[in-house]
């Protein structure tokens, strides 16, 4: 992956996560709400297995889980970790303008 392209996708990832984190910390009012849902889409973007598998085969599906995380590039890492330090942006922000008198929705 050339530079450029990782740049790129490091913002995306993580105006993402941020955006959809700020989102739905000012509907749902819990401030750490995406940083507790991001390991799980994670695991959805990584993971080849259906959900139900994680209940039908919990051992072969986590075998398998950790064989795709093991995998992943330094590239593919490094964006993942931009993604989740988007979400906890998102509830940093989010919790300053709350104590700043700020009140979302």
């Amino acid at each position: 992956m050339s530079i450029p392209v990782l740049l790129i996708s490091m913002l995306l990832f993580f105006v993402l996560f941020f955006g959809i984190g700020f989102l739905l910390n000012m509907i749902l009012r819990q401030t750490w709400v995406m940083t507790i849902l991001y390991p799980l889409i994670c695991v959805l973007i990584v993971d080849k297995v259906s959900i139900w598998d994680y209940f039908r085969n919990p051992s072969g599906s986590l075998a398998s889980l950790t064989n795709h995380f093991s995998a992943l590039g330094k590239a593919d890492m490094i964006i993942l970790t931009t993604g989740l330090a988007g979400a906890i942006l998102s509830g940093v922000i989010i919790k300053s303008l709350r104590q700043k008198g700020y009140q979302m929705f």
